[in-house]
């Protein structure tokens, strides 16, 4: 059974919409904190298995963002990827990434920072944020499966907040990285303050 992407409200829009739902994500519910923490501890147990068919899943449905994966861009077979040593690290990487998110969410001032730090390195990785909704929403499709019966809607909007959430602040850091990064003055050779010996 698939997926229905486009209806998990997580896949970037150009819209007035899209306005109103991030404004929405800025607060998390004391329930459904407790609902990605109780999820959180049946997902952990398949983390790599969910990580890998995250990124397949994502590259099939959104082949564009292989572009941003130096190690993946040209593998068109999908079973060499559901086998790839480097795309099970990546999987893996991000999914600690949302454990930390999880373990975070009791210390929202914790998770801005590691949402931040993220986005910023996603500019120097040149990912740009129009990709981060998708791996919410692949995500939300791998683990449906394994929650089997625990997968409600309710459930479904909660993990869909947190993304909303971790996006927006994952968006500020790659804008802010960027404008630093076009802000900061090249200073040539014939500009650079002489060095002066100083050893004694």
């Amino acid at each position: 059974m698939g997926c229905a992407i486009s209806g998990l409200g997580l896949a970037p829009k150009p819209t007035a919409e899209a306005k109103d739902e991030e404004a929405a994500a800025t607060h998390l519910s004391e329930e459904q904190i407790d609902m990605i923490k109780e999820s959180w501890k049946v997902i952990q147990e398949d983390i790599a298995k969910v990580g890998i068919i995250m990124f397949v899943r994502l590259f099939e449905t959104h082949p564009e963002c292989k572009d941003v994966f130096f190690l993946f861009r040209d593998v068109e077979d999908l079973e060499r990827l559901r086998t790839s040593k480097e795309l099970r690290a990546h999987g893996l990487r991000v999914m600690s990434f949302i454990e930390k998110s999880v373990a975070r969410l009791d210390k929202l001032e914790r998770l801005d920072h590691l949402a931040l730090e993220l986005g910023k390195s996603h500019y120097r990785y040149n990912a740009p944020p129009k990709y981060y909704g998708y791996v919410g929403a692949e995500f939300i499709c791998a683990v449906q499966p394994i929650l089997k019966e625990n997968w409600t809607p309710e459930l479904e909007e909660a993990w869909k907040a947190l993304f909303m959430y971790v996006t927006r602040i994952m968006k500020q850091g790659y804008l802010e990285e960027e404008r630093n990064k076009h802000n900061t003055p090249v200073i040539s050779s014939k500009e650079k303050p002489e060095k002066k010996n100083t050893a004694l």
